[in-house]
């Protein structure tokens, strides 16, 4: 869970200190959404750097997204997502080593639609008695 947290901090590291759980998972979105957009834009620029770090950048927030899931409380839910994870991790693997940039577009995509699944969690649903542990997939 450690490399969860720190996962958490290299998205923001000023807003991690504070978030609670919930919070955290959705910082950890938008930042692996933020990480994609700007490897894409490197990529198109001709930028192999950028890109290169922006990728391993998407791919660590990946691994922290992944850590985050709690495999007792989810289940199967949790299982989907981490193969789910794993396989964005593949294909961004995949765009830096081809530049393809229609990798890094199915990434952001599917990404964006777990996201939005995320952010429907009713408020008031977000700290309830075992949601606490139930990041990314756990109780959700």
């Amino acid at each position: 869970m450690t490399y969860g947290v720190n996962a958490y901090q290299q998205v923001d590291r000023s807003g991690a200190n504070y978030a609670d759980p919930w919070q955290l998972t959705a910082m950890l979105f938008n930042g692996g959404l933020e990480r994609v957009a700007q490897a894409r834009g490197a990529m198109e620029r001709g930028d192999v750097a950028v890109k290169g770090e922006r990728i391993g950048k998407a791919i660590g927030i990946l691994d922290g997204l992944r850590a985050s899931l709690n495999h007792e409380e989810g289940g199967e839910l949790a299982s989907n997502l981490d193969s789910l994870y794993e396989y964005m991790q593949r294909r961004l693997v995949a765009a830096n080593a081809h530049n393809d940039l229609t990798a890094l577009d199915e990434v952001a995509t599917l990404l964006r639609e777990i996201k939005e699944g995320w952010d429907g969690i009713p408020a008031e649903a977000r700290n309830a008695p075992g949601q606490q542990n139930a990041q990314a997939g756990g109780a959700v």
